[in-house]
C-alpha cells in the first residue's frame, strides 16, 4: 500500500493535528530519491526535505519502499501531464514528435538533467530486484514507446511524416535515444548538444 491518505493528518506531539499536503510532499520525495537514490536516501532525508517527521511519515506509508513508489507513480504522471500540454499545441503528427524530442533534451540537461530521471535511475538500480519498481517502470517506457508509435502514424496519416518509413523500428530508435538524454544529462550535457541530437533525429522522418 503506497499510501493511506491523500491528506494526512498528524500530531507529532501533544496539541492541535497538522495536516500536510500529499502532492507537496511527493514533490519532495521526488527531489530527495532522484539527487540521492534509492538506497543512499534515508526516512531522515525524506523528513528534512518535506518539514514532516518520521512518524507522520509512517502514519501515511508503510515504509521507505512505500514512499518511493508512491514519489515514483507521482514523478510518472506528473511528466506525462507536463507533455500533454505540449502535445495538444502542436498541428501535425511530426510537430507532436519533434515535441516529444524536445520535451526530454529540455528535462535533460542543467541542474534538472544532473538530478536525474527517476524512471530511468529506477531502471538501472531497481528493475531486477524489486517486482513492484520493475512493472511501475516498464508500464512507463512501454507508454512512450506507445506514444511515439501513435504520433508517428499520425504523422504519415496526415503526410507529415515519410509514409514508407518503419513505424515500428523509428520508435524504438527514437526511445533509446530519448533514454539516453537522461543518462548523459546526468554527465552535464548542455541544451545545444542535446537539442542538436534532436535535429538529425528528426532527419529519420524524412
Amino acid at each position: 500500500m503506497a499510501t493511506r491518505n491523500a491528506l494526512v493528518q498528524n500530531s507529532p506531539s501533544v496539541g492541535r493535528p497538522r495536516e500536510f499536503d500529499m502532492d507537496e510532499a511527493l514533490d519532495g520525495f521526488v527531489r530527495v530519491f532522484r539527487e540521492r537514490g534509492y538506497h543512499a536516501t534515508s526516512i531522515g532525508n525524506l523528513s528534512a526535505e518535506t518539514g514532516l517527521t518520521a512518524g507522520s511519515l509512517y502514519k501515511a506509508f508503510d515504509d521507505k519502499h512505500a514512499i518511493f513508489v508512491a514519489a515514483l507513480d507521482h514523478y510518472i504522471v506528473r511528466r506525462a501531464a507536463d507533455l500533454d500540454v505540449l502535445l495538444t499545441k502542436q498541428s501535425c503528427g511530426r510537430d507532436k514528435v519533434r515535441a516529444v524530442l524536445r520535451f526530454y533534451a529540455d528535462v535533460s540537461h542543467g541542474k534538472e538533467g544532473r538530478s536525474g530521471c527517476l524512471v530511468v535511475s529506477s531502471a538501472l538500480l531497481l528493475g531486477t530486484l524489486d517486482d513492484d519498481v520493475a512493472g511501475i517502470v516498464s508500464r512507463a517506457m512501454q507508454r512512450l514507446e506507445s506514444l511515439l508509435r501513435v504520433l508517428l502514424k499520425q504523422g504519415q496519416a496526415d503526410r507529415s511524416v515519410a509514409g514508407g518509413l518503419n513505424v515500428e523500428t523509428i520508435a524504438r530508435c527514437l526511445f533509446a535515444m530519448l533514454q539516453g538524454l537522461r543518462v548523459v544529462g546526468k554527465l552535464g550535457q548542455g541544451r545545444a548538444d542535446m537539442m542538436a541530437g534532436v535535429d538529425e533525429a528528426m532527419r529519420l522522418l524524412e
